[in-house]
């Protein structure tokens, strides 16, 4: 794909309504003002190791058994 991503949202923009360019717009300022939060991924590692194994395992069978079931009704 030759376009970049900012040519591709002004070709959509293009046959957006105006009140929909305008959503678009505060989208965007509200995006730019944003600000990244967490932390890097490398201050996380001295907690690497910190569950116990027994945990571990209590967890993977909690996911297993009750998070692999769709509930249709829920919503």
């Amino acid at each position: 794909m030759d376009t970049s991503i900012l040519d591709q949202v002004i070709e959509q923009l293009k046959v957006m309504p105006q009140d929909l360019q305008l959503q678009v717009l505060e989208f965007a300022r509200a995006l730019a003002g944003s600000t990244i939060q967490g932390v890097p991924g490398q201050q996380l590692l001295r907690f690497a190791g910190s569950i116990p194994t027994d945990d571990i395992q209590l967890i993977r069978e909690a996911i297993e058994q009750d998070c692999e079931q769709v509930d249709t009704n829920e919503w």
